[in-house]
């Protein structure tokens, strides 16, 4: 049993209080199209409450609360808005990468940027149209031209790309290199010339996030913006997905307990053939099963951020909790559905909205197929 420290929960109540009494407010306008302004006002107050860099050093305005910390972060954001929440765990990964391979100027120049709110949020730009579940066949390519690099390729489904205000870009620097072995990573301000954001995709779910393509088209920037070792940037893309996809099953896991939290009390409420239909045993069967494949959820992706946070190998762990935590989370949802029948499928009850919004969760930051390829080959090896 995962006891909390008095810093986390009180890290774990204000992003509670805040999500109930702010993003409540404006989840189901995000879901419509709109809502915004309120929305980029959600971010800058969410980064001067400290949750824009929290396993960040305190020097670059980090809040150094841990990974365990940003765990139940995104867990009460996504209780109540997905789309808030993935930006904010996007944007944490981001600024962690920054402060675990830039350079001393970097971090001084970009985290106090990202953490502060100046930038409403930052960008990972691994995935391209051809090389999303395998980085290793990117395209997108990098060549040193004096004392600058010329980007020139393309990144797709790259969360907040329209308004972040730098990425971490993946691209090929050694073409001539076996698969993996050339690739380097980049710090790329939003407003540089030559660097395209389309609009937003049309989605399924978590409306109020931005996913965006991003293109890159003889972009140019100073050499000084090479992240980390030359043609070393694959294994910080992979290491970075580790920890990305705590902050995935820590999403998915808040969506699927905020459906069979409301599933659970509209069946107290809800009578036919004279009873509540919590007192059948078949509503009685589905919410426990939802709520014990929620709590298994919860504890993989604790001792996933416990291990990362106590600097251990979390890899397979973060793998098993993001696989989990997703599937475990879809069948919740479902679930949560079932409980409310036809009101389930209505626009007018939140179930509809969090059943959309949990569907990618189980796909993005790696797929469960991938999770269960990488489990896998941890185990035989």
């Amino acid at each position: 049993m995962f006891q909390l420290s008095e810093e986390q929960r009180l890290i774990q109540d204000t992003a509670r209080d805040f999500a109930q009494n702010e993003l409540s407010k404006n989840a189901e306008a995000l879901d419509r199209g709109e809502g915004k302004e309120a929305f980029f006002a959600n971010l800058k107050a969410l980064s001067e409450l400290g949750f824009m860099g929290l396993n960040v050093s305190s020097q670059y305005g980090g809040t150094e609360a841990g990974t365990i910390a940003f765990s139940l972060t995104i867990t009460e954001l996504a209780k109540v808005c997905a789309s808030t929440a993935v930006t904010v765990s996007v944007t944490n990964m981001v600024a962690e990468v920054i402060q675990s391979v830039a350079s001393e100027d970097q971090k001084l120049l970009y985290l106090p940027k990202i953490c502060s709110g100046e930038y409403p949020a930052a960008g990972f730009c691994l995935t391209e149209p051809g090389a999303g579940s395998d980085p290793s066949s990117m395209r997108t390519s990098a060549v040193l031209d004096g004392d600058e690099w010329v980007l020139n390729g393309s990144k797709a489904y790259i969360t907040s790309g329209e308004f972040a205000g730098v990425f971490v870009v993946w691209a090929v620097t050694d073409k001539d290199a076996p698969r993996g072995k050339g690739m380097s990573c980049f710090l790329v301000e939003g407003n540089t010339p030559g660097l395209v954001v389309s609009k937003a995709e049309h989605k399924m779910g978590q409306k109020g996030s931005a996913t965006n393509s991003v293109f890159f088209d003889n972009c140019r920037i100073p050499s000084s913006a090479l992240m980390g070792q030359l043609n070393k940037g694959y294994q910080v893309a992979l290491g970075e997905l580790a920890g990305g996809r705590i902050g995935i099953g820590s999403l998915a896991y808040g969506i699927g307990k905020a459906a069979t939290e409301y599933a659970t009390q509209y069946a107290k409420e809800r009578v036919q053939f004279g009873t509540p239909i919590s007192n059948f045993q078949a509503i009685q069967w589905m919410l426990a099963d939802s709520e014990t494949e929620l709590e298994a959820a919860r504890l993989l992706i604790m001792n996933a951020a416990a291990l990362k946070e106590n600097g251990e190998n979390f890899a397979t762990q973060a793998s098993m909790a993001k696989l989990f935590a997703s599937e475990a989370a879809n069948r919740a949802c479902y679930a949560g559905q079932q409980v409310l029948g036809g009101h389930g499928y209505n626009a007018e009850y939140p179930l509809e909205r969090m059943a959309r919004d949990v569907r990618i969760t189980s796909i993005y930051e790696g797929t469960s197929e991938i999770q269960r390829m990488i489990i896998a080959r941890n185990m035989l090896n």
